[in-house]
């Protein structure tokens, strides 16, 4: 039996953003002097990202200024924005809309029907509540009342792939689970104010998005999956193989994500794109050749844009042209870091050029740690 990714869908916000108008907003709330303003304005136009959405900017004519009221211009009553309580009750009502538009997508891609789906997992980091949008999918969708639900949460930024892990043991265990993963991440609602380095990077980097993917055995006529179309039949890089997990050493203070009073805040080590070029080369080439294979013969790289730094690292530890991550620069230059729905923009975009396997698609998050996932 073969498990498949057989559909992929996203979703981003109605409104987007050019980063220079991105970093207009943000010198309204960070900036204390001309000489920070101007620092602002180069880091931002160094980060590798065009365009950016936002679910907080609700219309695209305007001043840029002009074009949200969520955070309240920076002021003693205001020092830090809105509470998180704020921010999360905001997550509540955006994130619904978000996944039923990536998740119809996937559907429509795999040929599945809704009422076929025998699990559900959810992925987010970037806000909570319960019910959430998982309720959302079942009601609106509609899934089955009985569809069994998964929530991976506070993962960060590889969390698709632990989605795909736990999809790929359903199926394993089930020939006839159909799953269906859904990202989720609403990252502008984090945004922090003032003058901190690690924020400020963090600020200039992430985005608003949804991914969605059906996970399944391979439905070919002769699986007979429930809810199948028979005329459906995956394409390139569908095939999940296997996945992999390590968290290198000594790196627990280089990426973190923690719950503030003000929103979550995010720490970037300068570290990280040292600590990929001292300990990725050595593990992938282990967890490779438990597949048979060595990292010269992956013919396609779907890697998580985190930064232009870690791509640049990436490239480098596994010696690898730039050019191999050409579609994860690209996402990252019209999306930004979107946190953990990224990969599988990334992933979807290649399937759509028509990417030939052996393909490792990666990503890196809080640890810090790397999940891999190996398709063809």
């Amino acid at each position: 039996m073969q498990v498949v990714i057989s559909g992929i869908g996203t979703a981003v916000p109605a409104h987007h953003l050019a980063q220079e108008e991105a970093g207009e907003v943000a010198a309204q709330f960070c900036s204390a002097t001309s000489e920070q303003a101007h620092m602002l304005s180069v880091l931002y136009r160094m980060s590798g990202v065009n365009t950016r959405g936002s679910v907080i900017f609700d219309r695209a004519e305007g001043p840029v200024t002009e074009r949200q009221s969520f955070y309240p211009p920076l002021s003693e009553e205001f020092p830090h924005g809105p509470t998180t309580e704020v921010r999360l009750r905001r997550f509540a009502e955006e994130a619904g809309p978000l996944a039923m538009t990536a998740s119809r997508q996937a559907l429509k891609q795999s040929g599945v029907s809704a009422a076929a789906v025998t699990h559900l997992i959810t992925v987010t980091c970037s806000g909570f509540a319960a019910p959430g949008f998982d309720f959302t999918l079942i009601n609106e969708l509609p899934l089955r009342p009985t569809v069994a639900r998964t929530q991976v949460g506070f993962m960060g930024c590889h969390a698709a792939l632990n989605a795909l892990r736990v999809a790929r043991a359903f199926v394993a265990a089930d020939p006839q689970a159909i799953v269906l993963i859904c990202c989720v991440e609403i990252c502008s609602l984090h945004f922090q104010y003032g003058w901190d380095p690690e924020q400020i990077v963090a600020n200039s980097l992430f985005a608003d998005g949804s991914a969605a993917c059906v996970v399944q055995a391979d439905p070919s006529p002769s699986t007979g999956s429930s809810g199948v179309s028979p005329q459906h039949h995956p394409g390139s890089l569908s095939r999940l193989i296997d996945n992999g997990s390590m968290m290198l050493p000594d790196s627990a203070d280089a990426m973190t994500w923690r719950v503030g009073d003000h929103g979550f805040r995010m720490t970037l080590s300068s570290r990280v794109p040292g600590l990929l070029g001292l300990h990725l080369r050595d593990w992938m080439t282990t967890w490779l050749a438990s597949n048979g294979l060595t990292p010269d013969e992956i013919v396609t790289w779907a890697v998580h844009p985190g930064g232009p730094r870690i791509l640049n690292a990436f490239a480098e530890a596994m010696s690898i042209p730039p050019a191999a991550l050409s579609v994860s620069r690209e996402i990252m230059q019209t999306h930004g870091n979107m946190s953990s729905p990224t990969v599988l923009f990334v992933l979807d975009c290649l399937r759509e050029r028509g990417a030939i396997g052996p393909c490792v698609a990666i990503g890196f998050g809080p640890g810090l740690v790397a999940e891999a996932a190996l398709i063809q």
